[in-house]
């Protein structure tokens, strides 16, 4: 294997090769950095990122630093530079290195070279690596050292060094601070290296009297040295000094508004603006009113649009948050409140209608946070003002196709959203006008309107069918080409239509959409429309949609992924047509709901790939199927009552049996048994949503309300049937209190209420159990099923990849050999994982810590029994770790007292930020072999060779006496 294959490996590795091949991978590139041709050396060094990112583990990552530490210390500087590259892309690799001085050392070697350039690369090397060796004090040494030089290159990598050292070490920081306040005042420094050194205090934060001292030295620096360079640079670096200190940034912000205020030059302010934007974001509760009135004066003073752009941008964001409530509370002033606009409310109603749109689009940002936030009886005004200023920046954009325009539209229409969900009085003429400019708007601009009209659909869904006739008409003029934008405003369109149905689509509407689909739509927009509609309940119009994509596809797994999407679509589509009362139509139903399910559960177990196994959906799809055969026969079971009612010697029994359930015959017994099984149902949901740690927040509240779902019908049949004396209803007394985020929840949640009201009420008034009951149950069933099952995001396409990746150690050699271990003795599992990600990570939540727990369990045993102390029997752990950069490791002591073969299980879950545990895996497993130990051995071995000659040995004759012939 040559160096280009080494090459392909780590490029284009196959499923499971990586585990198999890192260490030859590793051999061929040692290969190239040993050869006499530095083209090759070179190549070999830069491919190592691309092993560490395949390998991410200590025992190659070890290795790997330890050969180009070498190649460090003996290649010429174009190769140092080659391998301090690696290092800075590999940063988060360099704790993994476990011999942290050998590294170091080699490294090391090349600070006394008599070459600048090479101290250089190795100062930057150094700093680079401040994160494992931030307290190694002959790197300070040098660090210090080198600053003192002649040569500039070796000055700026000190400085380098000397700022990446101070942001980890305490120490290093602290002793290092003065000699750069006299290198920044010295008169011999260049001031293109004080603008350099100066940026090196923002890292003097480790305690309070450093961050103090470090802040005298900016304020006479920024008073000495008055040119615009030194002011900003200075300035930057008090924002990040006070950012980091915390309590410094009340002064900075007044500092801040002083120079916009004050200083005349355009660079000073822009840089006043940005640091002032950051701080906003950073700490909004310690900006005073007297701090946004000032930012107010200066933005309606100032003559400068693309300051006013800086300085609305400021409110903006402070205007969304805890800030702005204060600037109109009279208790947060000192005086009365204003009885005119205050100074913020004029500036944001003049900048509404600004002739630039960014300045614009901040004003009627400002105007609608306001509204949203400080809606009083003196500010009935500013919402108007906001939704005219609104109104007015959404025509003039939706003219324009430029990316400012659309960049200006998208903010204007988060912001009407925003504001028709805290007042909903606005939301029939925001509807209204929406629907009037979609006719005229450009393609562009119609795709997000209707992103904004779906928004707005899902929150007040009775806006719904007012507006389906608009978009039916519209629909039908749109999509007379082919181009990206027409398609996507195609599957936009298709969505509106879709929530403002609400899952009802007429035979007019759908053949409208089919017939445009038909025209000028691809596959893939099909695809999208049809997953639209099965996220919105409209399983008649995607099982069509599926069904004319299926021999469109060019491989048989996608053939498979689509055939299983129609079967359930179909399925769905069987329990569309329920009606209250009739029973026979309902098990008709469910069973050619199941049929088509089955068909589906089999194609979709066809489409799954060992890269892409489809866990989550066949999970999903079989809990679907085990609650449809759940609910069938418990209705079933209801009509026993009826097919098999109790006998006539029933009183008899329950008062002989004293169990009151009894009197009902035998549909107690089965009704027992079907709450069983719902309570297992609602356990195996939880299961599938503990699992879904990647899956978006929608997907998640569907897999709760199934499992809800599952559990109503267990309380109902307890509360009903089998223990109505102690039944409760207060757990479920929230349900109508909790805000529902789209149609399907809403109705979801009405079926729940309305079934508990019942059944709270039909408790009350007779006793188990009459067909009354069993009736109220069978409507319970048939009200769930009416609802249209929603299959969401997750179901179809996964945002977030989040997966841990576990090496045991120690490890057989080979798959089938256990780990040989003497039984009076502790094995020390050491468990290594590294977390990998997909290309959004943290999209909806992040890991906080991995949870290890680890459990032996007793294969077979080879030993004799002995009383062994249980503690000694079983090993049961459990450990929680934080990664550190995607990485954690800890380890275990385990007992095998317990001659014989073991095996031992390592499961990883994880920890988000909220504290949820999810059981995400991996689950590793190794096999343990006990031996009993050699000195244990021998000691048996000599007592039972004493037992043995014992038994051998020949017994001495009784002695005769005189005695014995009397006996």
């Amino acid at each position: 294997m040559s160096l280009s294959t080494a090459r392909s490996f780590l490029s284009e590795a196959g499923y499971g090769e990586q585990e198999l091949d890192a260490n030859s991978a590793l051999m061929e590139l040692d290969k190239g950095l040993r050869s006499g041709k530095l083209g090759e050396q070179c190549e070999a060094v830069v491919l190592f990122p691309k092993l560490f990112q395949k390998y991410p583990f200590p025992i190659l990552i070890n290795s790997a630093f330890l050969k180009l530490a070498d190649i460090f210390r003996l290649g010429n500087n174009f190769l140092r530079l080659c391998v301090l590259k690696v290092t800075q892309q590999s940063e988060k690799h360099l704790e993994k290195i476990l011999n942290v001085d050998e590294f170091v050392k080699r490294i090391f070697s090349v600070i006394h070279s008599n070459d600048p350039v090479a101290r250089a690369i190795t100062l930057r090397m150094l700093g680079s690596m401040a994160s494992i060796i931030p307290e190694r004090k002959n790197a300070h040494h040098s660090i210090r050292q080198s600053l003192d030089s002649h040569d500039n290159v070796e000055v700026e990598a000190a400085i380098f060094a000397a700022a990446s050292f101070s942001a980890q070490s305490k120490d290093f920081s602290a002793g290092i601070c003065n000699k750069i306040g006299e290198m920044i005042q010295g008169l011999d420094t260049p001031v293109d290296m004080k603008l350099k050194l100066i940026p090196m205090l923002q890292h003097m934060h480790h305690d309070a009297g450093l961050a103090s001292s470090s802040r005298q030295l900016l304020q006479q620096l920024v008073t000495s040295y008055p040119s615009t360079q030194m002011v900003i640079v200075t300035l930057h670096t008090f924002t990040q000094l006070a950012a980091s200190s915390l309590i410094d940034i009340p002064k900075q912000i007044q500092l801040l508004l002083h120079y916009l205020k004050e200083d005349p030059r355009k660079a000073v302010k822009r840089l006043s603006i940005q640091d002032l934007k950051f701080l906003a974001k950073k700490a909004p509760h310690l900006w005073t009113r007297e701090n946004i009135q000032t930012l107010c004066e200066c933005a309606l003073s100032t003559p400068h649009d693309s300051l006013k752009l800086g300085m609305l941008s400021v409110l903006s964001a402070l205007s969304g948050t805890i800030a702005i409530k204060p600037y109109f509370n009279a208790s947060a002033g000192s005086g009365t409140p204003p009885s005119g606009p205050t100074d913020l409310v004029r500036l944001a109603q003049e900048c509404c209608y600004h002739s630039n749109l960014a300045v614009a689009a901040h004003g009627v940002s400002v105007l609608s946070n306001i509204a949203i936030s400080c809606l009083e009886k003196d500010l009935l005004q500013v919402e108007q003002d906001a939704v005219l200023g609104l109104e007015s920046l959404l025509v003039l954009c939706s003219q324009d196709d430029s990316r400012t325009a659309q960049a200006t539209l998208k903010t204007a229409l988060t912001c009407t959203v925003k504001l028709v969900k805290c007042r909903p009085h606005l939301s029939q003429s925001v509807v209204e006008f929406l629907l009037c400019q979609l006719h005229s708007a450009q393609d562009t601009a119609r795709i997000l309107m209707c992103h904004s009209l779906a928004a707005i659909a899902m929150q007040l869904p009775v806006l719904g069918q007012g507006m389906l006739g608009d978009l039916v008409d519209l629909y039908k003029v749109i999509g007379r080409s082919a181009t990206d934008k027409q398609q996507e405003l195609l599957v936009s369109l298709a969505t509106v239509i879709f929530v403002a149905s609400q899952s009802a689509l007429s035979a007019d509407v759908k053949s409208v959409i089919k017939q445009q689909l038909e025209n000028v739509a691809n596959g893939w927009t099909v695809y999208r429309i049809a997953r639209q509609a099965s996220r919105m309940g409209c399983h008649e119009i995607s099982s069509e949609l599926y069904q004319s994509l299926r021999t469109r596809v060019a491989s048989e797994h996608f053939y498979f992924w689509l055939n299983s999407l129609k079967e359930f679509s179909q399925a769905e589509q069987c329990l569309s047509g329920l009606e209250d009362g009739d029973y026979s139509g309902t098990m008709t139903a469910i069973a050619e709901a199941l049929k088509s399910y089955q068909k589906g559960i089999a194609s979709l177990t066809a489409a799954s790939t060992p890269l892409n196994p489809l866990s989550f959906q066949c999970e999903f799809v079989k809990l679907r199927i085990d609650t449809l055969q759940a609910l069938s026969q418990l209705i079933c079971t209801c009509n026993s009552l009826k097919t098999s009612p109790p006998p006539a010697i029933a009183t008899t029994i329950a008062l002989t049996s004293g169990n009151e359930l009894q009197r009902c015959g035998r549909i107690s017994t089965q009704m027992k048994v079907s709450m069983d099984e719902f309570r297992g149902l609602a356990t195996r949901y939880a299961d599938l949503y503990q699992s879904s740690f990647d899956a978006d927040s929608a997907t998640l509240r569907n897999v709760e309300l199934q499992q809800q779902s599952c559990l109503l019908i267990s309380h109902v049949i307890e509360a009903l049937i089998l223990d109505p004396h102690t039944a409760s209803f207060q757990e479920y007394g929230i349900l109508g209190a909790v805000q529902a985020e789209s149609e399907y929840e809403r109705r979801v949640m009405s079926v729940f209420n309305h079934v508990l009201e019942e059944v709270e009420l039909l408790g009350r008034k007779y006793p188990p159990v009459s067909y009354l009951h069993t009736g109220c149950l069978c409507g319970a069933v048939i009200a769930l099923l009416k609802v249209p099952l929603s299959f969401q995001r997750y179901f179809f396409q996964k945002l977030q990849s989040t997966s841990i990746k576990l090496a045991l150690s120690p490890s057989p050699r080979s798959l089938s050999e256990p780990i040989t271990v003497q039984n009076t003795q502790q094995l020390a599992l050491k468990v290594e994982g590294v977390v990998q990600h997909g290309s959004s990570p943290g999209l909806f939540r992040k890991i906080q810590s991995v949870c290890l727990s680890v459990s032996s369990t007793l294969q077979s045993k080879t030993g004799q029994d002995y009383k062994i102390p249980l503690d000694n029997m079983t090993n049961e752990m459990e450990q929680r770790v934080e990664p550190h950069n995607d990485y954690f490791s800890t380890q275990f002591l385990l007992n095998f007292a317990v001659l014989g073969n073991h095996t031992v299980t390592v499961e990883a879950s994880v920890v988000d930020g909220s504290g949820i545990v999810w059981k995400t895996g991996p689950k590793t497993t190794i096999a343990i072999k006990s031996l009993e130990d050699p000195f244990s051995q021998q000691l048996r071995h000599q007592l039972q060779q004493q037992q043995q000659s014992q038994q051998a040995a020949p017994q001495p004759p009784p002695q005769r006496s005189v005695y014995a012939r009397f006996q």
